[in-house]
């Protein structure tokens, strides 16, 4: 290679196997950032990072540095981490997730192609249920089967701006640079269920169960939020995530619980066997500079009232004190 040629970029993804708090994720990104100055975070438990610099100075092979960085966190925190390594941010997040605890998957660029290619199209970012249920009607399953498809039979299944994303991405094409940032305010819960569960009345409860903590803290803090992200994670490791506004800036449980409920009916888990779920509350802000609709409900102010009744009881008897109807035994 020339001295006039762009160097090859080496993107570590590491995805943390820990509950953190937003000051635990804090100290997580000062950490890495000892190793490399360009961290992007990815919240709420996994942050990238560029080691294309770092490598001269610590002499060490992408590998190696990757290494340097688990047991760091390792030997710090007690965080086990998953590493994907690769040459740009998709194809490290598709290492990662490819990864147990602790282990590290490389994907080097001469062989990127060969190690997508049998990967199932779920792999790849942005294929949810539905298009892969629309492909798979058409025996497409595998990223080589994209890659081999004519790119006007693709367009024809799919329209030509999504055909177009998902052939670039089945290629292994990602431009993204790693834009270090501080993490994003956000509120996060997560449930593990005692068992992979089919049952979608169990499902209903836990994210109903999540939507009232997310709630509950909300409120605790004087926060409110513009948006909800939902993430399934399946028996097989693989995921789901959706994410949609709420309908104005709000901490309030039942609204909270409405978008939650229909970012899970998106998901489409009739025959999904799931192992964890987890809400994301963004766009967080004061309470006291938000806007509340009017309303010509009276229920709804019976509602806020009953809500604030039973914070305060919350606050004086304990967490478990009042629950939801809907998630009583």
């Amino acid at each position: 290679m020339s001295g006039t040629g762009t160097r090859q970029r080496h993107i570590a993804h590491l995805h943390l196997h820990a509950r953190l708090t937003e000051d635990q994720y804090a100290h997580v990104i000062e950490l890495v950032s000892g190793i490399t100055p360009h961290v992007q975070a990815v919240p709420p438990n996994a942050v990238q990072l560029d080691l294309t610099s770092a490598l001269r100075y610590f002499g060490l092979s992408p590998y190696d540095t990757v290494q340097m960085a688990l047991m760091r966190l390792k030997g710090l925190y007690g965080i086990d981490t998953s590493a994907g390594l690769a040459g740009n941010r998709m194809l490290a997040a598709m290492a990662a997730d490819a990864s147990a605890p602790g282990e590290t998957t490389w994907v080097p660029a001469a062989g990127a192609a060969d190690w997508l290619y049998p990967r199932p199209v779920t792999a790849l970012p942005g294929v949810g249920r539905v298009a892969a249920e629309k492909l798979g009607r058409y025996g497409l399953h595998t990223i080589g089967q994209i890659v081999d498809l004519p790119a006007g039979t693709l367009q024809r299944l799919l329209g030509a701006g999504p055909a177009r994303l998902l052939a670039e991405r089945a290629r292994g094409r990602d431009p993204r640079p790693v834009v270090p940032s501080e993490p994003a305010a956000h509120l996060a819960a997560d449930l593990v269920l005692e068992r992979d569960s089919l049952d979608p009345a169990q499902h209903h409860r836990a994210v109903l169960g999540l939507a009232d903590r997310i709630g509950q803290r909300l409120r605790g803090e004087s926060q409110v939020a513009e948006r909800l992200t939902l993430t399934a994670r399946y028996a097989d490791r693989s995921s789901t995530t959706r994410t949609r506004p709420l309908p104005e800036p709000t901490g309030h449980s039942p609204a909270l619980a409405a978008t939650a409920l229909a970012l899970l009916a998106s998901l489409g888990l009739q025959r999904a066997r799931v192992r964890a779920f987890a809400i994301r509350a963004d766009g967080l802000r004061p309470a006291d500079g938000a806007h509340r609709q009017l309303s010509l409900d009276p229920g709804d102010a019976r509602a806020y009232a009953a809500e604030a009744a039973a914070d305060r009881a919350r606050r004086r008897f304990g967490a478990g004190a009042v629950r939801p109807a809907a998630l009583a035994n």
